[in-house]
């Protein structure tokens, strides 16, 4: 029996609804898209367009040119020039073609960046990298011709690199700079500590750069303020004078270091600061971390005899002397210690006090005093204190002035120059004072165009007379080498055991010179100071004072000082 085919029956009703599910579902979708893009597009442009600014906007610093530090005439010290860094992106490299070791584009770039080609290759061929080196720092003339080989991949940035033209002569006070994201940062010195001055205002563009990080437009930009100039009280001819006879004399004397500061009495302005060694700041590969520092400001030492005019000054104004006064001299002994003189002396006046530079009388006449007494008069000169110079750095020194005990013996060494601590600026300052006349003046790195008036410390015929009596060291007694022909000279040599390690005193010596010239109407304040010198003379009087007849003969002839003494057929030899 042959049985007929059942024929299928349709479920029209299952595939309708499939049919209109998936249907709704897409329908669904679309509108969901066109209300999303009418949202961002009619109701909410602005975040859509934020977001699009996210990510392809960018700020940028504009810095303007660091500014030039400058001598007291003009003479640039300390100027930025134009550089370029050259960079890589290894990643854009690749995308346009990659490296070619073959093609002589390649090879000028690794000529001209001193690199050999196979080194290039390892900096580009890491393509994982969007950001790669070449170099810094290479002039305007070798960027450019760079940025003719037109090479994908490769950039240019610009920055400055800073050159100081007088060298080594001023490093030590001028300091040097680090760059940080192309801008210069004053690392030390007057570039350190007057960095705020030398930058000016940075300015800002806005870009837009595309996904390759290329800027493609500037939409807005904001000009920065150019810096101003800093016009220093240094004189760049006396600084090299300064410098050039540190130089052979701590070469000469063979020294462990040389220091002197020269200052304008009438302004209180720095002429020149110097040491030596120093260093070259054009070259940082030779500098020597440890000269980086200024000794002017930074070292404090002991200034021996060096204070014995201002013992005196003090002597004369408490009325405990006077220029008729006669002192015994003999050596004598304070709490079982000796004090005695270099050269035997019975009895000396104030005059013969200065010119024998007797430890004994000194120490009879702060004998008398109190203890504050001779304290307070160091300060009045400005001694163990800060010059506020501005420059980071700068030592204090002390002058006791918190001791409440004092024995007899550290009031005696107190008067010649033991117990105290102070800076060669320091003593440059108070020697100023003494050459005003008892008008004491801040000193100032800065140049100053008017006269300071100051304030008077102590009186002025006290003062002048305290000049008169140096004026005869420099022409009878230990500071004769001092002397200056054509010009009267009042000076104070001196010398000092140094302080070791462990604050005892080691068989190492510090020879200086302290003076002011012209004596009959000073001008200039000169301190010169020889450290450890080992060639076998270690007295101020002979090691540092033909030192500070030198530069002071220099500046007085550069500064057409006209003379006020007659030469007595010297002849002078420049």
């Amino acid at each position: 029996m042959k049985l007929a085919k059942k024929k299928p029956t349709e479920n029209k009703f299952f595939a309708k609804w499939r049919f209109y599910v998936v249907y709704g579902v897409i329908f669904a979708a679309v509108l969901g898209l066109v209300c999303k893009l009418a949202l961002l597009q009619l109701v909410e442009p602005e975040r859509l367009i934020t977001e699009g600014d996210k990510r392809s906007i960018r700020y940028q610093d504009v810095g303007v040119p660091r500014a030039m530090i400058l001598d007291r005439n003009g003479r640039a010290l300390a100027v930025s020039v134009p550089m370029y860094d050259v960079w890589a992106d290894p990643k854009i490299v690749a995308q346009t073609g990659g490296f070619d070791a073959a093609d002589v584009r390649w090879q000028e770039l690794a000529k001209s960046l001193a690199m050999s080609i196979t080194m290039l290759e390892q900096k580009l061929t890491q393509k994982t990298l969007r950001f790669v080196y070449l170099a810094k720092q290479i002039t305007p003339t070798n960027a450019n011709y760079l940025k003719k080989l037109k090479l994908s991949g490769i950039h240019f940035d610009k920055t400055s690199k800073r050159y100081y033209p007088a060298g080594e002569s001023v490093a030590q006070l001028i300091g040097l700079t680090n760059i940080d994201n192309n801008v210069e940062i004053g690392s030390d010195g007057i570039e350190k500590s007057y960095h705020k001055w030398l930058i000016g205002e940075s300015g800002q563009r806005v870009v837009r750069r595309d996904r390759f990080g290329r800027v493609i437009e500037e939409l807005e930009r904001v000009d920065g303020e150019a810096a101003i100039d800093l016009v220093l009280s240094i004189d760049e001819r006396l600084q090299s004078l300064v410098y050039k006879e540190l130089a052979q004399a701590v070469e000469f004397n063979k020294a462990d270091s040389g220091t002197a500061v020269l200052v304008d009495i009438k302004t209180g302005e720095i002429l020149a600061m110097a040491s030596n060694p120093s260093y070259n700041p054009n070259n940082r590969s030779k500098i020597n971390p440890r000269l980086l520092r200024n000794p002017a400001i930074t070292d404090a030492f002991e200034p021996g005899s060096t204070v014995k005019p201002l013992v005196v000054m003090a002597a004369l104004e408490k009325k405990i002397a006077d220029l008729n006064t006669v002192v015994d001299t003999r050596p004598f002994y304070v709490n079982r210690y000796e004090v005695k003189d270099v050269s035997y002396q019975k009895a000396l006046n104030l005059a013969g006090i200065l010119e024998k530079s007797s430890n004994v009388g000194v120490s009879r006449l702060a004998l008398q005093m109190e203890p504050r007494d001779l304290i307070e008069f160091y300060a009045r000169f400005g001694l163990g204190q800060s010059t506020s110079l501005g420059i980071s750095g700068e030592s204090s020194g002390s002058i006791a002035a918190n001791r409440k005990r004092w024995s007899d013996i550290e009031r005696a060494t107190y008067s010649f120059g033991y117990g105290l601590m102070v800076t060669p600026l320091q003593l440059a300052r108070a020697y100023a004072t003494i050459g005003s006349y008892g008008v004491y003046r801040p000193v100032s790195i800065l140049r100053v165009n008017e006269p300071v008036k100051g304030q008077r410390v102590v009186d002025e015929k006290t003062a002048k007379t305290v000049v008169q009596l140096m004026e005869a060291v420099a022409v009878s007694g230990g500071g004769t080498k001092a002397s200056v022909p054509g010009y009267s000279v009042a000076v104070k040599t001196g010398t000092a055991k140094k302080l070791g390690v462990d604050h005892t005193y080691i068989n190492q010596y510090i020879a200086y010179t302290a003076g002011i010239a012209p004596a009959t109407n000073p001008r200039y304040s000169l301190v010169v100071i020889i450290d450890n010198p080992k060639s076998g003379q270690y007295y101020g009087g002979t090691v540092s004072a033909p030192i500070f007849s030198r530069i002071m003969g220099g500046t007085l002839r550069t500064m057409n000082i006209k003379p006020d003494k007659e030469l007595d057929n010297q002849m002078i030899i420049y």
